[in-house]
Parts: structure tokens; sequence; C-alpha cells
């Protein structure tokens, strides 16, 4: 990496933290999307518990990352709070084939009625953290999901859990320029670099949220935006200005880097590339000289991880 710093996209903190657990942010995009889940598979209202008790293990049939059991603590409070579920891997951990990953206790209807959607949101979310953290050992600290999601902000956790960048958490968390937005401010302006430069040049960067990233598309896009933001951060102080190569590809992302190092703008900006970014050539990317690599094959399409829920007694 060309810059050592952090990038901004590291916003997993917003979310969650190791010692307390999910963020009220989190807690609230859990309750809607288990609520839903729940609906879908027929639970509309809380059990109450019956008199039949049952155990049932969580069981692990493939290896990888375990996420989501916050996800489902919080789910089993609210909608089967008579169950017990006590937990032999956390959050983040390493599992293998095999493993007992969790036990849950108590009435036997309200275990099976919440059995299938306690599987897909563990199964589904340690996918993603699993790819996740494939990618990311690969590429430590400069990988990140973008704001295509299956699941919102509990795909950004299970990325954040498998070692990656959450990036943006909302379109109001951080702010992104692009091509169509630069269109819409300025129609009189001809060429998207002369409207880039007038842009931030105008911005403020305190309502930006966790920082400003603006789409480029050609060189000379970068560069004037580059030049304009060191102009505007040598006044003001402000934070590094996020630039987007999109679609460039190694080679030209590269070159950008190694101008943009020569006119003495590179610690103006954080370079960030999207577009046609696959694992097997992830070392090629590694080498162009950016920041970040973001794409959404690490949450989008991710195989779930294999779990069974075997009940032990009647």
């Amino acid at each position: 990496m060309a810059v050592k710093a952090r990038p901004p996209h590291d916003r997993g903190a917003v979310l969650w933290d190791p010692t307390s657990g999910p963020s009220r942010m989190l807690t609230s995009s859990i309750d809607r999307w288990t609520s839903s889940l729940l609906a879908d598979d027929g639970v509309d209202m809380p059990f109450m518990g019956g008199s039949e008790t049952i155990t049932a293990t969580i069981v692990a049939k493939s290896e990888g990352i375990l996420a989501g059991c916050a996800a489902v603590d919080h789910m089993l409070q609210i909608w089967a709070g008579g169950l017990q579920i006590s937990w032999s891997h956390g959050e983040g951990r390493s599992i293998a084939s095999g493993d007992e990953i969790a036990v849950i206790k108590g009435d036997k209807e309200a275990v099976l009625a919440m059995e299938r959607t306690v599987l897909n949101l563990l199964g589904q979310l340690s996918g993603i953290a699993t790819e996740s953290k494939k990618w990311s050992s690969k590429a430590p600290g400069q990988i990140a999901c973008t704001r295509k999601t299956i699941w919102g902000l509990l795909d950004k956790w299970a990325v954040h859990l498998g070692g990656g960048l959450t990036h943006r958490l909302s379109k109001q968390d951080a702010r992104m320029i692009k091509e169509n937005d630069l269109a819409s401010m300025y129609p009189e302006i001809e060429g998207n670099g002369a409207r880039i430069s007038r842009y931030l040049s105008e911005v403020d960067i305190a309502e930006c949220g966790a920082f400003l990233e603006i789409e480029v598309r050609e060189e000379k896009e970068a560069i004037m935006a580059a030049f304009a933001w060191s102009e505007k951060r040598m006044i003001t102080g402000c934070d590094r200005l996020v630039i987007m190569l999109d679609n460039f590809g190694p080679e030209r992302c590269k070159a950008v880097a190694d101008e943009l190092s020569e006119m003495g703008l590179r610690e103006h900006v954080v370079l960030e590339a999207s577009g046609g970014i696959v694992l097997s050539e992830l070392e090629e990317w590694r080498e162009c000289g950016l920041d970040v690599l973001s794409t959404s094959t690490i949450n989008r399409g991710t195989e779930p991880l294999d779990l069974s829920m075997l009940v032990e007694t009647i």
C-alpha cells in the first residue's frame, strides 16, 4: 500500500464491538431482517413456551468463519424467549467440519419452528465472513465490500468479522459523488473533469459524513480531482479525498498512482479500485499501488456455510 494509514472505509466499529457486541444500529438491522425472515417462514408471533422440552445441537459440516451468533441471540430473545442457547464458538472464530457450534434447549415447537431461520442466518453470514477472510488474508486492510448487499448491514457486519472493510454503511454514512450526480448538479458545465473541480472547490467536508469519495472514469479526472483537493487540503487541513478508479484495471490504476506520486499529489488522496476485481488476480491488484479494492463478490452470491441442527432428545 502506498499510504500506510488505515483507509476510512473501515466502519466496522460502528456496527460491532468485540466486548459489548452489536451496536444499536446493527441491532435495529437485525430486528428488521429477522422479523422478515420469520414472517416468510410463517412465524408471526412470539412463542410462549410449551410442556415438551428438547435439546438440539448446531453442527458445522464445512470449515470457515462463524458469523451471526448475535443475530440469533437477539432473534431468540424476542421471538422465543424461553429457549436457551449456549455457544461453543464465538463471532469471527474459525470452525472446522464436525465442530459443535451451539446447543439450544427449550420448547419443542419453538426449537423446530426457529430451526430453519437460525441455520439460514448463521449459514449466510458465516459464508460471507468466510469469503471475506479468504480475500482479506491475501490483501490485508485493502478489501472492501460495496453498497450492493443481500441483507444490508448484516452483510457488512459479516464482512467485518471476516477481516474486510465495510465501506459506507448507508448513503448518508459517507458521501460518494458519481458522474450522474455531477451532471445533475452542473448541467451548464461541459466535461466531467471541470464538474469535479467545481464540486470539490465548493463542497463542505463537514457535511460529508465519514469520508468523501468521488468516482472517476478517466486518468485526467483523477489528476484534476487530486490537484483540486490538494489545494483545498493545504488551506483547510481536511481529510484525504477518496478517488474511485472505476473499471480501470490494474495497469491503468498503477499508472494513475505513479503519476500522482510524481506530481506530489498522492498523499492527499485515498485511491480505490472497483470493477472487474477477481480473487485469482488479487496479487496483481495488490501491486498496483492502491489503498482499497472494493468488490461485491465477497458478500453477494457467496456460498453459505454448511450447518445442520440435530435434535438429541425428545
